[in-house]
């Protein structure tokens, strides 16, 4: 299990990362308060805060645990996450090459998709 709880995403509760097998990895990440945004639902840039270190997280793993940074990412908003609601983020790592990794998200509550993610990662 790779906890992520320095830097940026302290600020923001930190992130579990789990492997799942050779391609796939969860996360779990609760809601809070200060999460949301002025509507009372998870604010987008929380989302995809967790969808960028999730599969940030996992491409680092993947590449043996070498940096890798974010070259691409696109975010698609599906659903509201609310306050004390348990998302699962469900990565899966679709390429693997030299220098990059591409990987999909979906970032799921207890009933419905959230959020469906997708980048590319440079291996440095």
């Amino acid at each position: 299990m790779d906890e992520t709880t320095k830097g940026f995403m302290k600020h923001n509760g930190g992130l579990s990362l789990k492997r799942v097998d050779n391609l796939n990895y969860e996360f779990n990440v609760e809601v809070k308060d200060y999460h949301l945004n002025s509507g009372k639902f998870a604010h987008g840039g929380f989302l995809a805060t967790i969808a960028d270190t999730g599969m940030g997280t996992a491409a680092h793993q993947i590449a043996e645990n070498k940096r890798c940074v974010t070259i691409n990412l696109d975010i698609k908003y599906i659903g509201p996450a609310k306050e004390g609601n348990l998302l699962l983020g469900k990565v899966k790592i679709l390429k693997k090459t030299k220098s990059l990794v591409f990987i999909n998200c979906e970032i799921i509550n207890q009933e419905d998709l959230i959020v469906t993610a997708s980048g590319t990662w440079k291996i440095l």
